[in-house]
């Protein structure tokens, strides 16, 4: 795992995270969320996972693992933003009683203790100025059928799909 890793995309696993952060365990670990980074004295409230089962908009089953981070955005004196080791030692010991999967999905809850808590899916940890960050957007919602649409719409329009003759356009 490279802890420059510099990718964008949303919605890392539990593993995927703690795989990055374990190459500094040191080193700052500061979340961002609606374009502000954590105040330094944040915690680490509450982590849980579920498995949960639920039938989509189109009638389909659907089941998952889901693991939830919960943070509490405060600022208490003379705090300095929570070490990376630290973070996963917190993770560590939930998981000595709660079973934690490293591949579920996995969601951050974060508030100020004002705000109400918001969901949020996680980037891949940046090693950046001797800190990791990890950038939080919002979760929204969608429509799984229609997810899958546009996925399998995606893969026919590809120049390397399969096309109409059955034959892949860069073969």
């Amino acid at each position: 795992m490279d802890a420059n890793d510099k990718s964008t995309s949303s919605d890392i696993s539990l593993g995927h995270l703690l795989d990055a952060l374990a190459v500094n365990p040191d080193a700052p670990l500061i979340f961002t969320y609606d374009g502000n980074a954590v105040r330094s004295g944040y915690h680490v409230t509450e982590v849980k996972a579920g498995q949960f089962s639920a039938l989509d908009c189109g009638a389909n089953s659907e089941a998952w693992s889901e693991i939830f981070v919960q943070l509490w955005d405060i600022d208490e004196d003379d705090k300095t933003h929570m070490p990376a080791g630290k973070f996963s030692a917190i993770i560590r010991k939930v998981s000595d009683h709660v079973r934690l999967e490293p591949s579920a999905k996995l969601t951050f809850e974060v508030s100020d203790g004002a705000r109400p808590m918001a969901h949020y899916c996680a980037s891949a940890p940046r090693f950046t100025s001797g800190m990791f960050e990890v950038e939080l957007a919002a979760r929204p919602a969608s429509c799984k059928p229609r997810d899958r649409w546009l996925a399998d719409e995606q893969a026919k329009s590809s120049c390397c799909g399969p096309s109409a003759t059955g034959v892949k356009c860069c073969a």
